[in-house]
């Protein structure tokens, strides 16, 4: 999947904000709690001076008593503010990742089917979940955790100042060099990071496809060199993810020695201090102690740091995918213009020229020009890659052709609404699609709102209900993966059945029934000649068989119409037809001798 260059982090920040901004009064909520739980947390380093000058050494019993209660009040807040505080920025975590991965996905599934063409389905599921699970991840711990560390940062450094200027003027000159790896390494890190979620992507993607294709593999003895092409795609992985947390280590390791090595030399000072009497103990705690919370803040924030830019990386690659823009725009038009429809074909392509965007050289349809009347069926025969099924999705306006125009009623379907130009069509494909869910939900899928009743009637009509009320549970039955407990023919019957339940204006059939047998290819193509009645029909035609009865016949080959008419006008108007013909009557009468000859020896 090809991306832009990276943008800027804080670009993608600002991006990101329109999801975390629905949720201000969570988020500032979270901010109180933070902003409490830090200003407790340095109280504390106060605490503890009380507690070595009052207490320990003033030898006072009470003074000892009272420090220590102190402390302990102050630990109890923090720990019913740091409680909110998770609580608050996990849920918000939580909700801006689900937010975004349904943006993400809502937005996919309106996108031209030509992106899918060149962009792999495992990799954009990856984005949809591991992607947003990591951003979830960063906003839910990371981002709160560098927001904290920060303000402890700052109000440390305010106390040091208050302490004791000397020692923290040692502490404020080793900042630029604390600072400096983390400059450093952070835009290193963020690229490796989104390096390593494209390659984990990746993995997926091709793991998601030998699955899915498992019984190829195996048919083909590929397990073997399947195995060995997975374990360098994961290894490769491997590889780019071992790089990023070497960069990150390295990050951390150099903050950690710079600001430790800052906080020795202050000890050493401090120390010497104590010893003249220019300071006393407690405020060298105190100091020591605001000294390792910067310190433990700034490891910490170089930590995140590489988290958050992980999370820009991951956040990048989902706004990418958000911010892909369809080539197929809707119209507004939900119905026809009014004029007098009987002066325009049903359904019309003009001069229409298309080529598939993936493949921009390779003419798909060229000077195409066939019309449908109303009520009427038109089959598309030629060989394969005439175009048969190019007009298929160019009609359901899957693509738009580069030049000419597809009509219906006389209006340019691209002046229609998509969603009410696809509800006047359905389609039953030569391979189904069945989705993973029973047998309800499978033939409902045109008609979400159809009666049990009616989907049974359905069924029947398609010679369906037998064998559904054979399975397990009868309708409720799942269905598995793309169908795969079902039969080819069990399949279609039930593509049939979801078609004739939805019940369209215009019928698509690709071959509806080249995998049925001949006993139920004879019932269903009795259903499917009572649904195609008065019914606009167009057939994508393999055996010519299936087709001597429609209205018109229009022959295709490499993207052009070359003969129309009916099969007897054909048979002497077009050798293409002629001879598609004779070779398919020939090999049935072939077939049918063979079988005559098999009966004679039993």
């Amino acid at each position: 999947m090809t991306s832009p260059a990276p943008k800027q982090s804080f670009s993608i920040i600002l991006e990101l904000w329109q999801f975390i901004a629905r949720y201000k009064k969570t988020l500032v909520a979270a901010c109180i709690a933070l902003v409490f739980t830090a200003a407790i947390t340095l109280g504390i380093g106060q605490g503890v001076r009380i507690l070595i000058d009052e207490g320990f050494g003033a030898k006072s019993d009470a003074a000892l008593r009272n420090a220590v209660f102190i402390i302990m009040s102050l630990s109890v807040c923090m720990a019913v503010g740091t409680y909110i505080r998770f609580y608050l920025v996990s849920w918000l975590g939580e909700r801006v990742s689900a937010d975004l991965r349904k943006a993400v996905f809502n937005h996919i599934i309106t996108l031209h089917p030509s992106y899918f063409e060149t962009n792999r389905s495992g990799e954009i599921m990856s984005r949809l979940t591991t992607d947003t699970t990591l951003l979830q991840t960063i906003i839910g711990s990371s981002f709160s955790m560098a927001l904290r560390s920060s303000l402890t940062f700052v109000g440390a450094l305010i106390m040091l100042l208050a302490t004791n200027m000397k020692l923290s003027l040692i502490i404020l000159a080793c900042i630029p060099l604390v600072l400096m790896p983390v400059l450093l390494y952070g835009r290193r890190v963020r690229n490796l990071a989104k390096s390593s979620q494209d390659s984990i992507a990746h993995v997926g993607s091709y793991a998601g496809e030998i699955i899915q294709h498992i019984k190829t593999v195996q048919s083909y003895n590929r397990e073997s060199s399947e195995m060995t092409a997975f374990g360098s795609e994961v290894d490769a992985a491997f590889n780019v993810a071992k790089k990023r947390v070497q960069q990150r280590a390295l990050l951390i390791a150099a903050v950690i020695l710079m600001m430790f090595s800052a906080i020795t030399g202050m000890l050493w000072v401090g120390g010497n201090d104590v010893i003249s009497g220019n300071m006393s103990g407690g405020e060298l705690a105190a100091f020591v102690f605001y000294a390792l919370m910067m310190g433990a803040s700034v490891a910490t924030i170089s930590e995140v740091y590489g988290e958050l830019q992980r999370a820009a990386g991951a956040t990048e690659r989902l706004l990418e995918l958000l911010n892909v823009d369809s080539l197929i725009k809707p119209g507004a038009l939900k119905t026809p213009q009014a004029h007098d429809k009987k002066q325009h074909p049903f359904v019309a392509f003009k001069d229409m020229h298309f080529n598939y965007p993936s493949r921009p050289d390779q003419m798909a349809l060229s000077k195409l020009n066939i019309s449908i009347e109303k009520g009427k069926s038109l089959a598309l025969v030629g060989p394969s890659g005439a175009g048969k099924s190019t007009i298929f999705e160019m009609l359901q306006r899957f693509y738009d052709p580069q030049s000419g125009s597809i009509t219906m009623d006389g209006v340019d379907i691209k002046d229609m609404d998509t969603h009410h130009l696809r509800q006047q069509m359905a389609l039953v494909p030569q391979q189904p699609a069945l989705f993973t869910a029973d047998v309800w939900y499978n033939i409902r899928y045109g008609k979400p709102d159809a009666s049990d009743q009616e989907v049974i009637e359905a069924a029947k009509a398609a010679h369906a209900h037998d064998f559904i009320m054979q399975l397990p549970d009868g309708y409720a039955s799942h269905l598995g993966e793309q169908g795969t407990r079902l039969s080819g023919g069990q399949k279609q019957r039930l593509a049939i059945a979801r078609a004739i339940l939805k019940d369209p204006k215009i019928l698509l059939l690709d071959e509806a029934t080249s995998a049925l047998d001949a006993e139920s290819e004879h019932h269903v193509q009795q259903a499917l000649e009572a649904l195609m009645k008065n019914r606009t029909t167009l057939i994508i035609a393999h055996r010519l068989a299936t087709i001597l009865h429609a209205d018109n016949i229009a022959v295709l080959d490499q993207g052009e119409l070359i003969a129309q008419g009916s099969h007897t006008e054909l048979l002497s108007s077009s050798p293409l037809y002629r001879r598609l013909a004779e070779l398919q009557f020939q090999d049935k009468k072939l077939d049918e001798d063979s079988k005559i000859k098999e009966l004679e020896m039993l």
